[in-house]
């Protein structure tokens, strides 16, 4: 198992959270190759879940592993170098560097990873519909634009566990279709486990696992 959670639940959330959710308060784990779509009304707690694996914050009761050791007990360096090569993620508020181009927006992690071609820039927001913005800021780009070099920018990296904060909300139809294929291709290959979330319940992955948080 690569994700392990057993009781977890924010302490700012009353023991009534537990009742109807799939995973506040539960004993549930997710292993490689798995798609969990989890779905829940805005304040639900998605964000902070995946704030959570990710180890932003650790404001929670219960336990919470990541590659059998809790997450707690990873030191700054260690959570650095998770999130280099195992972890990645698509913040719902994007982060991107508005001053940066498109471009310098990837590029930030072929440093990280100068074994990335950089091809494989251009085939991506090629399939994406952005290559036309590459050497445009990020700030005057359209959120839909943003949107898709975030997504992007998380598969340019080895993963074991990808992370989906609302990752479409600003996507049409077709649009989501062709991120979600290329986030399968490159999950698939690397046999990774996602974690979708979103307030919908549309399925965009193969295969995916729906859980209500």
């Amino acid at each position: 198992m690569i994700i392990e959670v057993s009781g977890l639940l924010p302490l700012f959330f009353e023991e009534s959270k537990t009742i109807n959710s799939d995973i506040w308060g539960k004993q549930i784990s997710f292993t490689c190759g798995e798609k969990i779509h989890i779905t829940a009304p805005s304040g639900s707690g998605k964000t902070t879940l995946m704030h959570y694996i990710y180890g932003l914050r650790h404001d929670y009761n219960g336990a919470l592993k990541i590659f059998s050791k809790k997450l707690s007990a990873y030191t700054p360096e260690e959570m650095s170098e998770l999130r280099r090569c195992r972890i990645s993620i698509v913040f719902q508020d994007l982060r991107l560097f508005p001053e940066l181009t498109i471009r310098e927006n990837l590029e930030v992690k072929r440093l990280l990873h100068p074994s990335i071609p950089l091809s494989l820039i251009e085939e991506m927001t090629d399939r994406l519909g952005i290559s036309n913005r590459l050497d445009k800021p990020a700030k005057i780009c359209s959120m839909g634009e943003q949107q898709r070099t975030a997504i992007i920018r998380s598969l340019l990296q080895p993963f074991e566990i990808l992370l989906l904060d609302e990752p479409f909300s600003h996507l049409d139809d077709e649009n989501c279709r062709l991120s979600a294929q290329l986030i399968q291709e490159v999950a698939e290959k690397q046999n990774a486990c996602i974690i979708y979330a979103d307030v919908k319940t549309t399925s965009f992955f193969e295969n995916q696992q729906l859980l209500r948080l």
